[in-house]
């Protein structure tokens, strides 16, 4: 059987080194040595300064609308092309999702769609951009940062993809207030559960660090909080796998330029930044019609090969959201399909699946 991911694992004998400082120390969560290691391995990895981990990604995202004061109905303007935990968490806070539709090419939210807001007649009162830089591939950073400048919004990355992603030779967390990642097993990186949240200013990570601990200072309630901590088992993965990036990097680069040779002239591919770094998460094609899709979903199937529609359906169409219809946001999530692509994937098994996908 061939997923569309398979997590990748370190050898046990490196986890196990790890979890012997756990029994050593006898700390088990709560800002232990291994997260605390951790943190500053990512940072120097990242080339980022300010970076805080949590227990997950879509947590980090909802510590984000609270340390920059989004408060219940704010409308923060957003993509509905993306994984549901963008949407989910906004409206869980009681804040109000703004779709706006995407570019064709790029997958990315269309930043001329977000100016055309504003010369609406339509209320414009945002309090916030939170686009993401789908499947890893860079926004127009520098034009919402613009944006967000002109119209005093915060701007909010969902960057759960893009790990290591570099935009002008820069950490892409760099732009922003905050990016939000996700560690999640099925990640590029990982570490079983987790994320992590990287702040411009530093004096919010310090806020956040309260926040993520029940707003606890020196054990006194000072502020509102939530349980967001990630624990030293967690931090352990972590460390591993960030040890194997560079071949996880390369094994990964080597599975996605075989299918882009084998499958340019065939298919649609998503276009990417000219500024921006590849990082080799995701593998997304596009069929010319959806009724093809489903089909070779099915034959995929019939050979034990599993692939994923990702992201569909568009946002926008969910029973519990109250949105206008985004026409290429809809068109690109039922023609869309990401193939499998993980560390061990065999050439024999991509011939395998890109044969099947050209006999459609």
């Amino acid at each position: 059987m061939i997923q569309v991911n398979k997590p990748y694992l370190p050898t046990k004998e490196k986890y196990i080194r790890y979890l012997d400082s756990i029994w050593k120390n006898n700390h088990l969560t709560n800002f232990g040595p291994l997260s605390i290691l951790l943190e500053e391995r990512l940072c120097e990895y990242l080339e980022v300064d300010n970076l805080l981990l949590v227990n997950n990604g879509t947590i980090a995202l909802q510590v984000a609308y609270k340390l920059l004061g989004l408060q219940k109905d704010d409308k923060i303007i957003t993509t509905p092309f993306s994984f549901v935990a963008t949407t989910n968490t906004l409206i869980w806070e009681g804040l109000h999702p703004q779709f706006v539709d995407i570019d064709a090419e790029s997958f990315c939210i269309n930043v001329e769609k977000i100016e055309s807001l504003f010369d609406s007649n339509q209320n414009t009162n945002f309090k916030a951009i939170l686009p993401v830089h789908v499947f890893g591939n860079a926004c127009e950073v520098e034009k919402l940062e613009l944006i967000a400048k002109k119209y005093n919004l915060a701007l909010i990355y969902d960057a759960a993809h893009a790990f290591g992603v570099r935009y002008k030779n820069t950490s892409i967390f760099s732009y922003g207030d905050i990016s939000t990642i996700s560690f999640h097993a099925t990640k590029l990186f990982h570490s079983v559960e987790g994320g992590a949240i990287v702040f411009k200013d530093n004096s919010l990570k310090n806020e956040a660090k309260k926040i993520i601990n029940f707003g606890l200072r020196k054990s006194f309630p000072e502020t509102l909080g939530i349980n967001a901590k990630n624990s030293e088992f967690h931090a352990a993965m972590g460390l591993c796998v960030l040890e194997d990036m560079p071949y996880i990097m390369e094994e990964r680069e080597k599975i996605w330029t075989y299918y882009e040779n084998k499958l340019k002239n065939y298919f649609t591919l998503q276009k990417r930044n000219l500024f921006s770094t590849n990082n080799f998460h995701y593998f997304p094609i596009l069929f010319e019609k959806e009724k093809i899709l489903l089909a070779t979903i099915d034959k995929l199937h019939q050979n034990g090969i599993y692939p994923r529609r990702y992201f569909y359906p568009s946002l926008e169409v969910l029973s519990f959201v109250n949105s206008t219809k985004c026409q290429i946001s809809q068109n690109i999530a039922n023609r869309i399909l990401c193939l499998p692509i993980y560390v061990g994937l065999r050439e024999d098994e991509q011939d395998k699946i890109i044969e099947i996908l050209k006999s459609q």
